[in-house]
């Protein structure tokens, strides 16, 4: 249900008198730059070229990163997983788990080894949130990938619950090669581009780099006070 804007007007004409100017009723026109270089960096890099600066980075940020295709994810999410102790797992409820061929893992074989699998069902509300605390895998699915830095980017809904990527003790991001761009200039293009088109984007968008890390002024490194203590990336090839 769309919310209400209560006051508005009186508002907004309150700051401009302070401000002691009228109101700006119209649009602000856009800028034209005579200079753009956020575009430039990694501006003509293929896929391939892209991937390898991700894998670069993921080195910096303490993530493991793994490269696959559709024959071969299940048995690589498996090995993550398992080198990650084993569940509980918390996923997001994504019809792209089913198209990746993960129905027979996800359902079949980790309940039969007694690893239990919570789909986030957002009709069940505060169970959500008390699963992903008691997760000890949290898997989602990078919707663009920043290169650059080395992060994901996980847009929010009712099936998508921002937990899943930070409350379990460990975190897998499942990323289309396809997903991923440079930087954060090609991300902000993106989620504008997705805008335009569909009038609407994800009301929370995360951008996530490997796992939590966090440092005093002293920049002594403390990993996992914000959330996961690791991180996997997995690479998808869906070109």
């Amino acid at each position: 249900m769309a919310g209400t804007v209560q006051n508005r007007e009186a508002f907004l004409n309150q700051i401009a008198e302070r401000l002691g100017r009228p109101r700006i009723t119209k649009p602000v026109e856009r800028p034209n730059w005579n200079f753009r270089p956020q575009d430039e960096v990694l501006k003509s890099a293929t896929q391939d070229e892209l991937l390898e600066v991700l894998k670069e980075q993921c080195k910096r940020i303490h993530t493991t990163i793994y490269t696959t295709d559709n024959s071969e994810l299940s048995s690589v999410l498996n090995e993550v997983v398992t080198n990650y102790g084993g569940g509980p797992i918390v996923t997001w409820k994504d019809e792209r788990f089913s198209h990746w061929g993960l129905d027979s893992l996800m359902k079949q074989e980790w309940p039969n080894q007694d690893i239990h699998v919570y789909e986030w069902d957002h009709t069940k509300g505060e169970e959500n949130i008390a699963k992903a605390e008691q997760a000890n895998v949290g898997i989602t699915i990078s919707e663009i990938t920043l290169a650059e830095s080395g992060t994901v980017v996980l847009f929010s809904d009712e099936n998508k619950g921002r937990t899943v990527s930070f409350l379990p003790a460990t975190y897998i991001a499942l990323i289309p090669k396809s997903s991923i761009v440079p930087r954060m200039t090609q991300a902000a293009q993106k989620m504008r581009e997705i805008h335009q088109n569909t009038g609407h984007v994800a009301s929370c968008i995360n951008f996530i780099t490997g796992p939590s890390n966090s440092a005093d002024i002293e920049l002594n490194l403390v990993v996992g006070v914000h959330g996961p203590v690791k991180a996997t990336y997995i690479v998808i090839n869906d070109l």
